[in-house]
């Protein structure tokens, strides 16, 4: 028997009304946090293997086990599809989730806020991006933790000619559109999701639990591939 998933909570009903102003802040200002070695010897082995497998790049950021990025591969066989997680741990469990006939993809460990801004430094021209469950961090205070309310934001809206983002949450959902459009121009569609080959396994524990799940999917015009 499977442990089921609690709703989430929050003391925040609505999309953060401070989130505008943030990313304004964050636009005139520079992030200085130094990168993490280990993120950037990960990015250059990615960069490495981006470079040789000459395809159309996919991002899975978060991928956990990497359960979505064989996914994503065997939909996407023309392309290459990286699948980056910060867990060691989960990584390592990746081999359940293996396919022989699979092999367009690879895994790396990488803290995603480093990997980000050096993807953005090299300009790398992403096709897909798939962010595919985020921790939600739900309560009011925490809103600089979110991907949307973090310096990062603005490097990550350059990965991705289109991005698709997946919660249970409706309001980060909601939060993550509207700061694209707000950052970018870019309008996405939000809308409930009830999928019938879970992507994740926590999109299958989530659905089993009887969340309600929502998809974000933005086709991003500021990005020429």
């Amino acid at each position: 028997m499977h442990a089921l998933s609690a709703v989430i909570r929050s003391n925040q009903l609505q999309p953060h009304a401070e989130l505008f102003a943030l990313l304004e802040r964050y636009r005139c200002s520079s992030f200085q946090k130094p990168i993490a070695r280990h993120s950037r010897v990960a990015f250059e082995k990615a960069e490495q293997l981006v470079h040789e497998c000459k395809r159309p790049l996919i991002l899975d950021s978060g991928c956990g086990v990497g359960a979505s990025t064989v996914q994503l591969a065997r939909e996407f066989p023309g392309h290459f599809v990286l699948g980056i997680d910060k867990s060691a741990a989960r990584l390592a469990r990746h081999h359940a989730y293996r396919e022989a006939a699979v092999s367009n993809y690879a895994l790396v460990r990488a803290d995603l806020i480093d990997f980000w801004r050096l993807a953005a430094q090299y300009e790398w021209q992403v096709e897909r991006h798939y962010l595919l469950y985020p921790n939600p961090w739900p309560k009011k205070n925490a809103l600089k933790k979110r991907f949307h309310g973090h310096p990062v934001f603005w490097d990550l809206i350059k990965l991705g000619k289109y991005f698709e983002l997946r919660s249970n949450w409706e309001i980060y959902a909601l939060e993550f559109e509207s700061a694209f459009f707000h950052c970018s121009g870019t309008h996405g569609v939000l809308e409930k999701l009830t999928p019938m080959l879970p992507v994740t396994p926590f999109e299958r524990k989530y659905q089993r639990s009887g969340h309600e799940l929502f998809r974000v999917r933005i086709l991003n015009s500021s990005i020429t591939i």
